[in-house]
């Protein structure tokens, strides 16, 4: 099998044949845009929600998207471990469910910064591959488990709750 820095970590997701997340410049295939929902300045916090395509370059998008609201909340101090730990979630996530959109959503509350990436990448039934496909994701999550754990947070990955479907990736970075 060929390997290269996009293949897909899932080792069902890698036998199947991804199209293309961006097409060429004057290609009549469209892919959905990101967008971005604040829902503004309240009393309870930073709230933030994005989607974005599935592709490895959304994870520059995310970077950007958290640092700019980090620092309008004036929550600057977060931004170094938030960053990179939001960029390692988007870049793993999309590798495990390449072309499919995923969720971002940034909250501060109660004075910890709490992290979430969803993805579409499904519950594999046969438990050798789910544990396979866990294994991998874990593995491959190792620069953010050192950030996470120089800030004194925590992070996991679990199946989503019902009615998605997929897999969230969550981390909660304290004051």
């Amino acid at each position: 099998m060929h390997s290269s820095p996009l293949t897909a970590l899932c080792p069902l997701a890698a036998e199947a044949r991804t199209p293309v997340p961006y097409p060429h410049p004057g290609s009549p295939q469209q892919y959905p845009q990101p967008y971005l929902r604040s829902k503004g300045r309240s009393a309870r916090g930073l709230s933030l929600s994005f989607t974005l395509p599935g592709d490895v370059r959304s994870a520059f998008i995310g970077r950007t998207a958290i640092a700019a609201a980090l620092e309008a909340y004036a929550l600057a101090p977060y931004v170094w471990p938030a960053t990179h730990a939001v960029a390692e979630l988007i870049a793993v996530t999309v590798r495990m469910s390449p072309g499919r959109e995923l969720y971002v959503s940034l909250r501060h509350r109660d004075d910890a910064l709490r992290i979430l990436v969803w993805d579409q990448h499904p519950h594999h039934v046969e438990p050798d591959v789910a544990t396979l496909c866990e294994t991998r994701r874990r593995r491959a999550l190792w620069l953010l488990a050192a950030v996470v754990d120089d800030w004194g947070g925590e992070w996991g990955a679990c199946e989503a709750s019902p009615p998605r479907l997929g897999t969230k990736s969550w981390v909660r970075l304290p004051r």
